[in-house]
């Protein structure tokens, strides 16, 4: 195993996502690296073939995907859709050599052995293709935030497609739901989120 680069961020006042990208490192050690680390640690990772990232993110990327998270889950409760939220949690599969922990993921109705839909939040680029990692992982719709707009991926035979929107939540417009997020409060924006739904019937 051995330590490929440090991506730093460029000086503002949000440090931004700190990476570490590792070489060769092989499925035991990706296993037990995770044992180590546990379920607190705020390092994020993502396998693919040997390759591993680590990432911690920085305090603008959380604000903005738990905002995110938080308007999606205020648009399923005002629209009766049967939601369930999962976290970072941990998908892998040995067998493809994948491994990663999105930063939200949701299961229309019950848990299933892979999320239905995995959010993403673009704040700084990272080395590991993660449309290719979560292809391996058979992850349905992959839904990515990049510079105030969320845009869907689907999976097809060959890879991912960008979709105008989301197949499995049709009726949610996310071009909408993207324009109310702010990081910085949270808990306003889901209120003039909800208002702007009530209004609309």
């Amino acid at each position: 195993m051995s330590v490929a680069q440090v991506m730093q961020p460029e000086p503002t006042s949000d440090p931004g996502d700190q990476r570490i990208v590792l070489h060769g490192v092989s499925w035991a050690q990706l296993v037990a690296f995770l044992e180590m680390r546990g379920e607190s640690s705020g390092v994020r990772i993502t396998y693919l073939e040997g390759e591993l990232e680590l990432m911690s993110p920085s305090w603008n990327h959380e604000g903005i995907k738990k905002c995110l998270a938080r308007l999606f889950e205020a648009w399923a409760d005002a629209h009766d859709l049967a939601l369930n939220g999962f976290g970072s949690w941990t998908l892998k599969k040995r067998a493809r050599a994948r491994a990663v922990e999105p930063d939200e993921c949701y299961s229309l109705g019950p848990r299933k052995a892979v999320p239905d839909v995995a959010i993403e939040v673009t704040w700084t680029h990272g080395s590991v293709d993660k449309l290719e990692v979560y292809r391996g992982l058979r992850v349905p719709e992959i839904w990515m935030w990049e510079e105030g707009r969320v845009d869907v991926y689907a999976l097809r035979k060959k890879g991912y497609e960008r979709i105008a929107r989301s197949e499995l939540v049709p009726a949610l417009d996310l071009a909408e739901l993207a324009s109310f997020i702010d990081g910085e409060d949270q808990s306003g924006a889901v209120r003039r989120y909800r208002a702007a739904l009530l209004a609309k019937g």
